[in-house]
């Protein structure tokens, strides 16, 4: 399996922009899976109006995702503002290359002293997907940085987590340093996905990177250019990493 991650740019424009810059990266890359940054179909912008970009998780940019996934045969994860109701969901959606959604992760834990602590409301657990025999995770950013999120995510047998995100360009350590650690110590892939450049007064690192088992890189983005990465994934070092340090096993007996 192939799987890509998109360092879009941070001031993508509207949304037939972003999903027209996209299928050029993605086009003919034989991808199997992609991940794209948080809040892709908005762009992280802490002066938009949410209440007005937000949408159902079978609105108009989902079509479009769904569009792409059906037409390059890849499955395609990516952030998104949802309306449920009255609520407004950072959130991240899962779509197969048949354009069928899989799964839909409303984040948890808004980056601290944000505008995403009055925007957005608040979502559940870690998420699971499973795409054919591969076990999927997701979480969104700041989620990443808690050791529980990851332990969770492993414990409940997932190969790769995926991580939208909207670093900032002062938090590089956490792509470099934290992202691979959490990647070691619970032996599994994670894709992590950055903006890159400056929208709505933030910029951002541009960390985005797909880390193996083992702590190591096996793509990283430049930061601060858009562009899209990608690596071969072999589910089979997971269980290599996992039986090689028994991390999962011994930590119930803390």
């Amino acid at each position: 399996m192939k799987l890509g991650v998109y360092q879009g740019p941070a001031s993508g424009g509207a949304q037939d922009e972003r999903l027209a810059r996209l299928e050029r990266h993605i086009a003919g890359q034989g991808l199997d899976l992609l991940l794209c940054p948080e809040l892709f179909s908005t762009g992280y912008d802490q002066g938009a109006d949410y209440g007005d970009l937000a949408e159902a998780p079978d609105g108009p940019f989902a079509q479009g995702i769904a569009a792409l996934a059906r037409k390059h045969g890849i499955a395609i994860a990516y952030g998104y503002a949802e309306r449920a109701g009255d609520t407004i969901y950072n959130s991240a959606a899962l779509i197969d290359a048949s354009g069928r959604p899989l799964a839909n992760h409303r984040k948890r834990l808004p980056s601290p002293y944000s505008f995403e602590e009055r925007v957005f409301g608040r979502g559940g657990a870690v998420t699971f997907a499973d795409l054919g025999d591969l076990r999927l995770a997701m979480i969104i950013c700041y989620e990443v940085e808690f050791p529980e999120s990851l332990r969770q995510a492993a414990q409940g047998g997932a190969h790769v987590v995926l991580v939208p995100t909207a670093l900032g360009a002062e938090w590089g350590i956490v792509a470099e340093k934290l992202v691979p650690t959490r990647a070691f110590e619970n032996g599994v892939w994670i894709a992590y996905a950055d903006h890159a450049g400056d929208c709505g007064g933030l910029s951002f690192y541009g960390g985005s990177r797909i880390v193996a088992p083992d702590g190591q890189d096996a793509a990283v983005a430049v930061p601060g250019k858009a562009g899209l990465i990608a690596a071969p994934l072999d589910p089979a070092r997971v269980a290599a990493a996992q039986g090689r340090l028994p991390y999962l096993r011994d930590c119930v007996k803390l």
